[in-house]
């Protein structure tokens, strides 16, 4: 792996998308990225389930949406490829789904354009998701999306780094772009009592987190109309029970809505 990183990629320092693929079992990671995941997994020892948990419920809302007709998707802070990839998940119910990765990180863009941007219909690149003008205006000199069709927009376990205000408005912009029908598909991690944030907060040294109240992670829905089984935990929403999160722990806080 090291042949090919980047320049200016510290290997000394950990780093979002490697500490979740290490949490995944995956190997593209370094000693840095697994020294933090392991202080997390000592504070909260489910994380690695919860890691797994937030990869089945993207597989499945972006399932249920080609399902439902969405031929396309723009899988924004995507991370290091995984298995099963959005564009294998999509491609299960449509084998002619296209789909474009995008993540801030150099390292998780290599690995894509490698190892899963070799087919028809399928892109990586580099941009940073809360910069959504540049995100669109990428997708639009690539010319593998087209934004007049309904789109499945994910941001999936990402969100818990970006502050709600903010993540109100790049919901909106990038709603905004996309018509009628179009799927967008969030989840975040979280921790039901606040009081626990204050030791798992300062411990995840890769980035800074936000707790987001279940009325935040709610309101990034504005503009959709939230499908079944509603906001709930990632287990939940695969197995379709509408039952109100759990009261207490850390767990993956999912939802997905369609653009009105």
């Amino acid at each position: 792996m090291a042949e090919t990183l980047p320049p200016k990629i510290d290997m000394s320092q950990p780093n979002v998308a490697r500490v979740y693929d290490y949490l995944l079992g995956g190997k593209d990671n370094f000693s840095s990225d697994r020294e933090l995941a392991e202080q997390l997994l000592r504070i909260v020892p489910g994380m690695r389930e919860s890691a797994r948990d937030n990869r089945a419920f993207v597989c499945a809302a972006v399932a249920r949406a080609a399902e439902g007709g969405v031929t396309q998707f723009l899988d924004l802070g995507a991370g290091l490829p995984t298995h099963p990839a959005t564009h294998e998940a999509a491609r299960e119910i449509n084998p002619d789904a296209r789909v474009a990765y995008v993540d801030i990180d150099p390292v998780a863009v290599i690995h894509a354009q490698s190892l899963l941007a070799k087919g028809d219909g399928v892109t990586a690149f580099r941009a940073d998701l809360t910069d959504p003008a540049t995100v669109l205006a990428r997708l639009d000199l690539a010319g593998m999306l087209d934004l007049s069709q309904p789109t499945g927009i994910i941001i999936a376990g990402v969100a818990h780094f970006v502050a709600a205000d903010l993540m109100r408005e790049l919901t909106a912009a990038y709603l905004a772009r996309v018509p009628a029908g179009s799927w967008l598909i969030i989840s975040v991690g979280h921790v039901e009592d606040e009081s626990e944030t204050t030791t798992l907060q300062p411990a995840y040294t890769a980035a800074e987190t936000f707790h987001h109240s279940l009325a935040d992670f709610t309101s990034f829905f504005t503009g959709t109309d939230i499908v079944p089984p509603g906001i709930v935990e990632a287990r939940r929403w695969i197995a379709g029970v509408s039952a109100p999160p759990p009261q207490h722990g850390v767990y993956v806080l999912t939802g997905a809505g369609i653009k009105r």
